[in-house]
């Protein structure tokens, strides 16, 4: 693939992964005002995510297992990095801190993470555009969320502090991805099957299904559609394939445009016309972001030589 061509692919890719995660935080605060709670949503996310990613895993187990086996390391750490404690991490975050702290701090922390962790770990190039880059980002999601100081004291606090963590871990993963060439489309079943296998069992044991069977089936039906099908699938592939495509560095300034696309989808939603300052916000996010990525890579990291079915190349 040319390599203008992978440039188009890897910026639709990362449109269409802001645009779900976007979705899935406005329907969450929407859950949330229904009665819903973090560990029902992370719940509905994975429960339904390993069953419809299953047969995949399936497949590429019988296809070769010795070698899907081999890479357990690999696999053990994006399930722990993009499983169900990142939901948990930012559906909680969502609970205890304003909105205007939630278009700030979960992605600042997967842009700048994002790009430091790609110079530690895959010896990429910290230039002066890419700082620059990520610097209007932030100022964009800034002037977007309408943050001020005084907001920060409390509970938000707490809330933010989740916020950063769950960007962080974000961020790993998709250095996690690069660094060993993992598949996408597996890397969203195995990290879906882990939760399945784990967070389920634990939340139907601990919690219980009482409150989601109390809660309106409409509520349910939707979010287990967006949080389930959507986000829980459409998450961690589109970010997993923006990685292979663009590296991690510049996949990690993608989720910054989420917040301004979240206050498009909440005019619908939650009823929350878009202010003029947010409008603002997300151009200045844009202008960021393209000023970022459309800039010659620092130095292209090598994905490793995989010529079995868990290459970049099969399933994706």
């Amino acid at each position: 693939m040319s390599t203008d061509r992978r440039l188009l692919q890897g910026i639709a890719v990362g449109l269409a992964a802001a645009s779900i995660g976007a979705l899935y935080t406005v329907f969450a605060r929407w859950g949330i005002g229904h009665g819903m709670r973090a560990v029902d949503m992370t719940f509905l996310r994975f429960s339904i995510a390993g069953a419809l990613t299953l047969p995949v895993l399936v497949r590429v187990v019988r296809a070769d297992s010795a070698a899907f086996f081999a890479q357990w390391r690999a696999w053990l750490a994006v399930s722990v990095l993009a499983g169900p404690l990142f939901g948990l991490l930012m559906f909680t975050a969502l609970q205890w801190a304003p909105a205007s702290h939630a278009a700030v701090f979960p992605f600042t922390a997967m842009s700048v993470m994002g790009t430091l962790m790609s110079v530690w770990f895959l010896k990429d190039r910290l230039t002066l555009r890419k700082l620059s880059g990520i610097a209007i980002v932030i100022m964009g999601l800034v002037i977007l969320s309408g943050l001020e100081l005084s907001s920060l004291v409390g509970k938000a606090l707490w809330g933010d502090a989740l916020f950063i963590a769950a960007g962080t871990l974000w961020a790993g993963f998709g250095i996690v991805m690069r660094k060993n060439g993992l598949n996408p489309l597996t890397s969203t079943a195995v990290i879906s099957f882990s939760a399945l296998i784990t967070y389920v069992p634990l939340y139907v044991g601990i919690v219980g299904v009482d409150r989601l069977l109390a809660t309106a089936t409409a509520v349910v039906v939707t979010e287990a559609l967006i949080q389930g099908v959507i986000a829980g699938v459409g998450t961690l592939y589109t970010y997993s394939k923006m990685v292979s495509l663009l590296g991690p560095a510049r996949a990690a300034v993608f989720p910054a445009l989420a917040p301004g696309i979240a206050a498009l989808l909440a005019w619908p939603v939650l009823d929350h016309t878009p202010s003029g300052l947010e409008l603002l916000g997300l151009a200045v996010s844009i202008a960021g972001l393209v000023w970022t990525v459309t800039g010659s890579p620092a130095k292209a990291t090598p994905l490793p030589v995989n010529p079995n079915h868990l290459s970049q190349r099969s399933y994706s």
